[in-house]
């Protein structure tokens, strides 16, 4: 662990933009790399271990938490979103986090603000086909809360993985200085990604769920093995379906970088998918390394 992250600490807690222009030149005089985790809070082993991750890159972790209503749509359940913020505090200070950027609304999207960030092409399948709003929202967010936070490196997440791309992209074309790090999708014990919304879920959901991670691992496996990738696929709907899902936004094997859908797998690739259960859409996704 850097010098710098003292576990059991309290957490400095910032709520408007001088209070973090404060934190942040505090830490700064320290000396050291700032790494940045940006979350929306309700935060679970699964963001622990972005933090854990950011500790072994960094000297002082910020994390902030903020709803962010541009990347949710009008039938999204932004209200329904899981809020525990002194619960996420304790939870940080545990952790050794130094800055928590907690902003009012106001503080990111002030009167008159009219700028949107949007990156081309990257967010126009998968996720962002059924969600049109979603990734500009993203990037919005995170090149507002880059600009204010200024870090080092920012770690996210490649449960999102189409999220990762498109913020990487982003981070790049502006110049923004902050390098993009992935970090592992973290698993419960039966394979399902932990995610926010999986608090959202029946005893029943929960227990069915994991038929999305299956129906992924068997349909990489396949694929690794040589079978046809459309075969593969829809085998792979017909398997999350069968397993309790109402429905399906896609299951899709595309290139890991670019994005684009592969029909054969000619490079490292990533298998896909968005299924809802219930009222809960849940993604997840799994490496499909290219044939050596």
């Amino acid at each position: 662990m850097p010098r710098h992250i003292q576990e059991g600490t309290p957490v400095q807690i910032a709520t408007t933009l001088e209070m973090l222009k404060t934190g942040i030149a505090e830490l700064r005089a320290r000396g050291g790399r700032i790494a940045f985790v940006p979350t929306m809070g309700a935060l679970h082993a699964g963001h622990m271990a972005l933090v854990a991750h950011a500790q072994t890159i960094a000297d002082h972790v910020v994390v902030s938490i903020f709803v962010n209503p541009k990347q949710f749509g009008p039938n999204e359940d932004l209200a329904r979103y899981p809020r525990q913020e002194t619960a996420d505090a304790d939870l940080l200070a545990a952790k050794g986090c130094a800055l928590l950027w907690l902003p009012p609304v106001s503080q990111i999207y002030p009167d008159g603000f009219a700028t949107t960030v949007s990156v081309a092409r990257l967010g126009d399948g998968l996720c962002g086909a059924a969600r049109p709003v979603h990734f500009d929202g993203v990037t919005t967010i995170v090149a507002k809360l880059f600009a204010q936070v200024r870090p080092d490196c920012a770690v996210f997440g490649e449960k999102d993985w189409q999220q990762l791309a498109i913020v990487r992209r982003m981070a790049f074309d502006l110049d923004t200085g902050v390098t993009v790090i992935g970090a592992p999708t973290v698993r419960d014990p039966d394979g399902l990604a932990l995610s926010s919304r999986n608090a959202f879920l029946t005893p029943v959901q929960r227990a069915q769920a994991c038929a999305l991670p299956q129906a992924l691992v068997a349909a990489r496996d396949a694929i690794e093995g040589g079978a046809p990738v459309a075969d593969t696929l829809a085998q792979a709907e017909r398997s999350i379906l069968e397993g309790g899902y109402a429905s399906i936004d896609y299951v899709a094997l595309v290139d890991a970088d670019s994005l684009v859908p592969l029909a054969t797998l000619t490079g490292n690739g990533r298998i896909l998918a968005a299924a809802r259960i219930g009222t809960t859409r849940l993604i997840d996704n799994f490496a499909v390394p290219a044939k050596k």
